[in-house]
């Protein structure tokens, strides 16, 4: 069983953001990496609807005898976990916008969170932020039209950075002084967020937190890969264009389409 891969899924081609800091974290780990790109966005869709493409993803991955499954989507974490873990007897990791530590870290008790429509409206996030945000003012902003963008390979037009500028103003009138990426596609931003916002606004985004979890639940279940001499294979699969994908990857990785 440790030898076997762990399933990464996104609603596209974010949660690869969440797969390399894994890998960083874990080289010995074989990984299979699903991107349902045709389907993205999640977050305008409705519940019901994430937990059925979440629930399909799923089951694609334990068919190709994934170990572990990480939902590397806030939106799918936030709305179709539960479901999830009650449905399905295999390991699951999800990802949450990380309000907590910008809550402990800010001075200007106020912090913005860019996130997808799916995220902020879930009763999830709702529970976790009403917990842990007490005098601590969040401006929140749904970052409606970014996870389209960078599906269609548009991480560096002008669209994009209007739509940030556009976004990121009330959170300047606020005078947050941590900004909280809700959204696994949103790391790919940081190069121009850091050139928006003030130099005193720190980013933050659960990728490196995500990877720490995985190791923890990997040794929980006795399923951490300690194999000397065996090198790492990892698969990406993609229902829509494998270029966009392909983009975001060392050359040594091949993408492949998957009518899915």
């Amino acid at each position: 069983m440790s030898t076997l891969p762990i399933g990464i899924f996104d609603s596209g081609v974010g949660g690869t953001t969440v797969w390399k800091e894994i890998h960083k974290l874990l080289p010995q780990e074989s990984s299979i990496y699903l991107a349902d790109s045709r389907n993205a966005p999640y977050g305008p869709k409705a519940k019901d609807t994430i937990i059925e493409l979440s629930s399909k993803n799923t089951e694609y991955l334990l068919n190709k005898n994934c170990k572990l499954i990480v939902v590397a989507c806030n939106t799918a974490t936030t709305n179709a976990i539960d479901y999830l873990r009650k449905t399905y007897n295999t390991p699951f990791i999800g990802i949450e916008p990380a309000i907590k530590p910008a809550a402990l870290l800010t001075k200007t008790k106020a912090i913005g969170i860019l996130a997808t429509k799916g995220t902020l409206s879930s009763s999830l996030f709702s529970k976790t932020s009403d917990l842990i945000t007490n005098n601590i003012k969040i401006i929140e902003q749904i970052g409606e039209g970014l996870v389209e963008l960078i599906e269609n390979g548009k991480l560096h037009s002008k669209e994009m950075k209007a739509l940030l500028k556009l976004y990121l103003q009330p959170m300047l009138d606020a005078h947050i002084d941590y900004l909280v990426l809700g959204c696994t596609h949103y790391p790919y931003l940081i190069p121009l967020l850091i050139d928006l916002l003030p130099k005193h606004v720190k980013i933050i985004d659960s990728g490196e937190a995500v990877a720490r979890q995985t190791k923890v639940v990997l040794k929980q279940h006795n399923l951490l890969n300690n194999q000397i001499g065996i090198k790492s294979k990892h698969n990406f699969y993609t229902n829509a264009n494998p270029s966009v994908l392909q983009s975001l990857l060392n050359e040594k990785y091949n993408v492949e389409y998957l009518d899915f």
